[in-house]
């Protein structure tokens, strides 16, 4: 993980996903939707729900979205049913590859997934055929924008209140927790007053696979197809950008 910005990745393709604001709504609101259906309406008493909206607010969206999601959730005049699967496999030039997905329709997703995969360069694996290469960790990114504060400081500031690692670039701070202490380090930093442009559950490479600038363009265009679809919530990957 050292030397490696997962923020980064994340500003490369904030102006792509900008082009798509309705589809990445649709997509939170869904992931609102099956936090509220399995732990009910209230942020406060559901961790998973705070979290989508955390997600969704920082992506700038609006709350008559949010609200009606949760509504829509808690209410008793929906039918709808959410299935988390999560599709691995490799992409160009060996790259591995994990697609998190909520799907009503089981069959259309693995359809849709395999063919995305089979078409730019890919191969879907079985199930576990990548997951050993990634760990699951709580990430959080903080801006160095207005911040006095420097990066020893900062590091001995998250490391006292339970995160595991930091990185830092020239415009922010990248804060890595077990996801067993995520909520507990997020809930402090913002009690200490800090403002977060990233909060979430992620899944971050053990090590990196470094191709060509030909490879790496395909790869990017697979990243686009899997998240093109309406089915697929999150792309994970080793690709060293």
């Amino acid at each position: 993980m050292a030397g490696h910005s997962k923020w980064k990745n994340i500003q490369r393709r904030k102006n792509a996903q900008d082009a798509k604001r309705g589809k990445i709504f649709m997509k939170l609101a869904k992931e609102i939707y099956v936090a509220a259906k399995q732990g009910g309406g209230d942020p406060d008493a559901n961790p998973g729900l705070r979290l989508a909206i955390d997600k969704a607010k920082a992506a700038n969206m609006p709350n008559d979205n949010i609200d009606r999601a949760i509504k829509k959730a808690t209410g008793n005049q929906s039918g709808e049913y959410y299935e988390e699967i999560t599709y691995e496999g490799y992409g160009p030039g060996g790259v591995a590859v994990m697609v998190k997905c909520l799907t009503d329709n089981k069959n259309r997703t693995a359809t849709n997934v395999r063919t995305a995969f089979n078409k730019n360069g890919g191969n879907l694996g079985e199930s576990g055929c990548v997951a050993y290469l990634f760990d699951r960790k709580g990430y959080i990114v903080i801006s160095r924008e207005d911040l006095t504060v420097d990066e020893d400081d900062m590091l001995l500031e998250v490391i006292e209140v339970g995160a595991e690692e930091m990185e830092t670039s020239e415009d922010a701070f990248e804060i890595f927790t077990a996801p067993e202490n995520f909520n507990e380090v997020k809930q402090t930093l913002e009690q200490s007053g800090y403002t977060f442009k990233a909060a979430e559950m992620t899944m971050v490479p053990q090590t990196y696979a470094q191709v060509d600038e030909e490879t790496a363009e395909k790869m990017y265009k697979l990243i686009d197809v899997l998240e093109e679809d309406d089915d697929v919530q999150e792309v994970y990957h080793n690709l060293n950008e």
